[in-house]
């Protein structure tokens, strides 16, 4: 399953930045940030909570950018 959420970053580079740290959030197959449309999709692992994945993806892109938002 992949979704899209809107999120507030103030640069490419803090985006890229949060790109990494979904990625390597357990229960992600996949990630990725657009900068320019403040978006991020992510795809899910098989079986996972899409809720419970992104309050964990939101709280590892907040260990690398902590003035950044994902809208849930």
């Amino acid at each position: 399953m992949r979704k899209t959420y809107k999120i507030e970053v103030d640069c490419a580079n803090c985006a890229n930045r949060m790109e990494d740290a979904a990625k390597k959030t357990p229960g992600v197959r996949d990630a990725s940030v657009n900068f320019m449309t403040l978006k991020m999709s992510v795809e899910f692992e098989e079986g996972q909570d899409p809720v419970a994945v992104m309050r964990a993806v939101r709280e590892s892109c907040k260990k690398v950018e902590d003035d950044c938002e994902i809208f849930l």
